[in-house]
């Protein structure tokens, strides 16, 4: 055997698949919902010189669908520059043409900003459109905090308890574990004076250690005299989670009646006061599906949304430009890289709305039974089976689904709920889980108050219409429900 190693060249014939920079990016642009859609589109149109938005005619009919550009399409191909620039002009002409909606008349006619002072900038609207930072709750209490009649001390460590508060406006941190967060460590008597300030901020009951404080805090916070419900809460809450109503009319030597009063009196507290203002500054839902049933013709018509539909176009400004760098290389050079950013998006927007409408109009035909008749005819759909038919990976359906929303004459729902596996039924028939969940729910509402049913009797109504289940999914979907058990539900 030799004692040295010589290197030889030689060709080797492989095969790799690689995820392009575009690619990346329309699979990014292909998951977002329509509000973070709208904020990522001002945010590019802002970036990029080159792109822009169409303008908006009122009452004008949506644009056509396009075509998806085929791989052989001007966008795919590198640009090439030589040294006179005529055929890397001719080329990013073409370009803006591609996709520029306007055609030369109008635009020679007057869209330009820059001719007409009366057009709308795009660019600023879609500043103007995007929605806000959410406030957090943080943010909410500190600005509180800050007008707040304490010492500076104190105000330290307010400060440190607020930021430790979780969503639900819940201080779930030992106070003990705070004292070091400022210097010098804090005693016990400050951090609880400090405590007790932060706790008469909005909303009440917000930094309380456990949903009993968090109970008794906006009880305080009412008017009028509670004595009644704050004992309840403060003696006898076992009893009161686990629905002993007559074992505390007993203890408190009171009626059952007035324990009913006073539980309706605690029923309308919050458990949660600091997701209540979250909820204060959560954008609605903005559908980007719309699904209507044509009448005349037995069908469900499916469309995209106005906001699903707005076209991205070649800046006006930026032709002009253009014109003008027909002879520069760096303003040649400068606009290809810019072009060439904008036709990534505008292909990856025109992907995103050409797979959701696919997807959305294969929802809506396999759950014509659920339009029909509601959520309890909800059938089996499996992202696996729409990849197959469209020849696409499930993650794929995955990213187009996500965060999107379906307005359906029965209301609103994320793309992903009709998405479930499910059971059959003796008559071999596919139910979903969610509409198995749905019966459950309605079996419930149906049962004898003063004598519910448990888990087992549950099934076996279940079992009576054909559908069998085990026990511990009716738990799972009653507690998913946010039913409590039969013992809790008992009305007195």
């Amino acid at each position: 055997m030799s004692q040295f190693l010589a290197q030889v060249p030689r060709q080797a014939l492989l095969q790799q698949q690689r995820l392009t920079p575009q690619l990346i990016q329309a699979m990014d642009i292909l998951q977002l919902g329509t509000l973070a859609l709208e904020s990522r589109l001002a945010d590019e149109v802002e970036r990029n010189p080159a792109l822009d938005f169409t303008p908006e005619e009122v009452d004008a009919p949506p644009p056509p669908e396009p075509e998806p550009p085929s791989s052989a399409a001007d966008g795919d191909r590198p640009l090439v520059v030589d040294e006179h620039g005529g055929a890397d002009f001719e080329r990013l002409d073409t370009m803006v043409q591609e996709y520029d909606w306007l055609d030369d008349d109008q635009y020679r006619g007057g869209f330009s900003r820059a001719r007409d002072a009366d057009e709308t900038d795009g660019k600023l609207d879609a500043m103007a459109n995007a929605a806000a930072r959410p406030v957090t709750l943080q943010e909410y209490l500190l600005e509180q905090w800050q007008l707040a009649d304490v010492d500076e001390r104190t105000r330290a460590l307010g400060r440190a308890i607020i930021e430790s508060l979780d969503d639900g406006g819940r201080l779930d941190v030992p106070l003990g574990d705070l004292a070091s967060a400022v210097a010098p460590p804090a005693q016990a008597a400050e951090l609880e004076r400090a405590l007790a300030a932060v706790q008469r901020l909005d909303p009440p009951g917000v930094a309380a250690r456990s949903l009993q404080e968090c109970l008794l805090l906006q009880l305080a916070a009412l008017p009028g005299d509670n004595t009644l419900e704050r004992r309840i809460l403060a003696e006898h809450f076992e009893d009161l989670q686990r629905n002993r109503l007559p074992a505390i009319a007993r203890a408190l030597d009171v009626d059952v009646e007035e324990v009913k009063a006073a539980l309706r009196v605690i029923g309308r507290l919050s458990l949660h006061p600091g997701s209540d203002v979250a909820d204060r500054v959560t954008p609605p839902i903005v559908p980007d599906v719309i699904v209507e049933y044509n009448a005349d013709e037995d069908r469900y018509d499916v469309r995209l949304s106005r906001v699903s539909q707005r076209e991205l176009r070649i800046s006006p400004e930026f032709r002009e430009l253009l014109e003008a760098a027909r002879h520069d290389k760096r303003a040649r050079d400068f606009a290809r890289q810019k072009i060439e950013e904008a036709n990534a998006i505008i292909d990856a927007v025109r992907f995103r709305r050409e797979r959701l409408l696919e997807v959305a109009r294969a929802v809506v035909e396999a759950q014509r039974d659920f339009l029909d008749r509601g959520e309890q005819h909800l059938k089996v759909l499996r992202m696996s089976d729409l990849a197959a038919r469209f020849g696409c990976d499930p993650s794929t359906i995955s990213r187009t689904v996500d965060e999107k929303y379906m307005q359906t004459p029965r209301g609103i729902y994320p793309l992903r709920y009709f998405f479930t596996g499910g059971a059959e039924t003796d008559d071999g028939d596919a139910l979903g889980w969610a509409s198995i969940k749905a019966k459950v729910q309605e079996i419930i509402a149906r049962e004898d108050k003063h004598n519910p049913l448990n888990d087992d009797e549950i099934v076996a109504r279940l079992r009576a219409e054909g559908i069998d289940i085990k026990r511990r999914t009716v738990a799972k979907y009653r507690a998913q429900l946010g039913i409590p058990p039969a013992r809790q539900r008992v009305r007195y």
